[in-house]
């Protein structure tokens, strides 16, 4: 039958783990065009199709399917007895983080760090899917969840708080709302919906329907921008956005949010020289952000985990 086919091999199982050429052309350094031609040519030593494609990319047919369950696991073990024969750059850290974490909060403060260790390479990888360390190569992760991943460490950064926010352009045609007529304005829910637990620790009664639901933050805070309506602001997302004026605070009152930001490593990082000296930065940060003043309101309170052991 001639030579094993294991970079299509390969190729196949990146693009079914990740659902897209793009992706897994970039990891293993191929333009798309030629995984393609790679896949093509699986699928015609095998006979069969192992991948539809769509606009959206690509997803497994049956046979695919199968496939990716007899050889996924090979590779897997492959990239794990590998891992251990790697050992990181002591001076590159590659580090996940969500794009509105990034955007709002760590890149306005970055510059400082690069300027205190600038011998030190920092990867920023911008994703909103947790982190497999065991198979991808990341030293660490800024997560937002309630730290109790399974096999990583968990080290809290700080909490987020919650307070209705609008634009400039809403307030000046509606005028500004007192806590007691918040509800008569037109409101945007989140995936939660926070605002049920607003109203019950402030008082007021919840709206009988919202202007729109939201399935994540950064649209909600962007449809907030457009003067869609009042929506509840994370202050880690939405403090930028009033110090630029395109976002205003309408109540001092407060509200933590359930989940908390954190710094996620596995256990093979922790003696990893630029994540030692990141982690130092990053926590010193943490406080004097967690101590500001304007996040240290009443509020309602809800206990937070310390360290925990946990996947992001």
């Amino acid at each position: 039958m001639g030579r094993l086919p294991l970079t299509a091999l390969q190729g196949f199982v990146l693009a079914a783990r990740t659902g897209n050429l793009s992706s897994a052309a970039r990891r293993l350094n191929l333009t798309v065009s030629a995984l393609s031609h790679q896949i093509r040519s699986l699928e015609e030593r095998l006979g069969r199709r192992v991948f539809m494609r769509g606009p959206r990319g690509v997803e497994l047919t049956p046979h695919g399917a199968h496939l990716l369950e007899l050889v996924g696991p090979q590779f897997e073990a492959i990239e794990r007895a590998l891992q251990q024969f790697c050992a990181p750059h002591a001076d590159v850290l590659t580090l996940s983080v969500m794009a509105s974490v990034a955007s709002s909060w760590l890149l306005p403060r970055l510059p400082q760090f690069v300027a205190r260790y600038p011998q030190l390479q920092i990867n920023l990888q911008s994703s909103v899917q947790l982190v497999d360390f065991d198979r991808e190569p990341v030293d660490a992760a800024m997560r937002f969840g309630r730290g109790d991943w399974k096999g990583v460490h968990a080290e809290h950064l700080f909490d987020d708080w919650l307070t209705p926010i609008a634009s400039p352009g809403l307030i000046a045609r509606l005028g500004r709302p007192t806590l007691a007529k918040l509800s008569d304005w037109p409101l945007l829910r989140d995936p939660e919906n926070v605002w049920a637990k607003w109203f019950h620790t402030f008082g007021g009664t919840p709206p009988a329907r919202y202007v729109a639901h939201f399935d994540d933050s950064e649209t909600l805070h962007r449809a907030a921008i457009e003067g869609m309506g009042v929506a509840l602001g994370r202050l880690t997302m939405a403090r930028p956005l009033v110090d630029a004026g395109q976002l205003v605070l309408l109540s001092t009152h407060r509200l933590r949010a359930e989940y908390a930001h954190y710094l996620v490593y596995p256990p093979r990082s922790a003696e990893h020289p630029a994540l030692q000296a990141f982690r130092a930065w990053l926590l010193d940060e943490a406080r004097r952000y967690a101590l500001a003043p304007e996040h240290a309101p009443a509020a309602e309170g809800r206990g937070r985990k310390t360290s925990k052991h946990g996947h992001a």
